[in-house]
């Protein structure tokens, strides 16, 4: 479980990383990133109803998520503002696909200093 403080929360962090942030796909996972001037990394995730209409299929997913996040977080480059959006079809990723998934994000995007 990621802390109140690692989490973004305001809706003009939201629009910042939407509007200055870049963005890429990796399956049915897009990541939104932005440089923030915290000095730590920031996380969110957006999990919609597109997803799945039951919440406990969407809530398992965000539970996963954070824990693939959580110590991966501790070698990221600091002041990051990460916002994972969950699409359709993801749900049917078991765990290691999902760490898989997310691993090669962090690749892509340059922002991990090693990958567990």
């Amino acid at each position: 479980m990621l802390s109140k403080e690692y989490k973004i929360t305001r809706k003009k962090d939201f629009e910042n990383i939407f509007r200055q942030g870049t963005s890429l796909k990796e399956g049915n996972l897009i990541l939104k990133t932005n440089h923030n001037s915290f000095g730590i990394n920031r996380f969110a995730l957006i999990v919609s109803q597109k997803v799945s209409k039951k919440a406990t299929v969407r809530n398992r997913i965000r539970r996963q998520l954070k824990e693939l996040i959580r110590p991966q977080a501790r070698n990221m480059k600091k002041g990051m503002d990460c916002l994972f959006i969950v699409l359709p079809g993801l749900e049917k990723e078991n765990f290691q696909g999902l760490a898989k998934i997310l691993n090669n994000l962090f690749k892509k995007a340059g922002i991990i200093n090693e990958i567990l």
